[in-house]
C-alpha cells in the first residue's frame, strides 16, 4: 500500500525509546502523525525530532499524537532520545523486520536500506490525510504541518 491520501494505513506495532509498545490500532479515535526521519544520531533527524518535541503543547491542542520513526534498534534510539533530552516524543523503532511500517508507508529507500524523510497524518480511523515526501537532507517544514493539522 502506498499510503496515499483517503488508504488506511495497515496497523502495526513497534517499540519505543523505552522499549514500550506503540500499536497503531491502539490510537484510533485520534489523529497521529508519523514523522518518518532516516536515521538517528545526524543533524537533520536530530532537529526534526527536537522540533516535534518543542511542539507537544500545540500537538496536544489539536489533538494529534506525533510518533518519530526510524529503522534504528531500541537502544540507540534510547540513548538518542536521552541525548536529545526528550521527555513526551515517542520515538519508535522499525528496525525488524527491518523497514517493515516504512515500506508499509511507501517511503523505504531499498538502496540505503533506511525510510526516506517524511511526515504522513492519519485521521481517528487510520485514514491518510497528510503525506509529504522530502528530500533526505531537507528539514520538514513543522509550521507547514502544523498549519496542514489544524485545517
Amino acid at each position: 500500500m502506498a499510503a496515499e491520501i483517503g488508504d488506511v494505513l495497515e496497523d502495526f506495532e513497534l517499540s519505543d525509546q523505552e522499549g514500550e509498545k506503540v500499536r497503531l490500532s491502539d490510537l484510533r479515535g485520534k489523529r497521529v502523525l508519523l514523522s518518518f526521519h532516516p536515521l538517528a544520531w545526524t543533524g537533520i533527524c536530530t532537529k526534526q525530532m527536537k522540533a516535534l518535541e518543542k511542539a507537544m503543547d500545540r500537538f496536544d491542542s489539536l489533538g494529534v499524537v506525533p510518533l518519530g520513526l526510524s529503522v534504528d534498534a531500541v537502544p540507540s534510539k534510547k540513548a538518542w532520545a536521552d541525548d536529545m533530552g526528550l521527555e513526551r516524543l515517542r520515538i519508535l523503532s522499525d528496525f525488524w523486520p527491518h523497514g517493515e511500517v516504512a515500506r508499509s508507508a511507501d517511503i523505504f529507500i531499498e538502496k540505503m536500506g533506511v525510510s526516506g524523510r517524511g511526515n504522513i497524518a492519519l485521521d481517528g480511523e487510520g485514514r491518510v490525510i497528510m503525506r509529504k515526501i522530502y528530500e533526505i537532507k531537507e528539514l520538514p517544514d513543522l509550521e507547514e504541518v502544523l498549519a496542514e493539522l489544524s485545517g
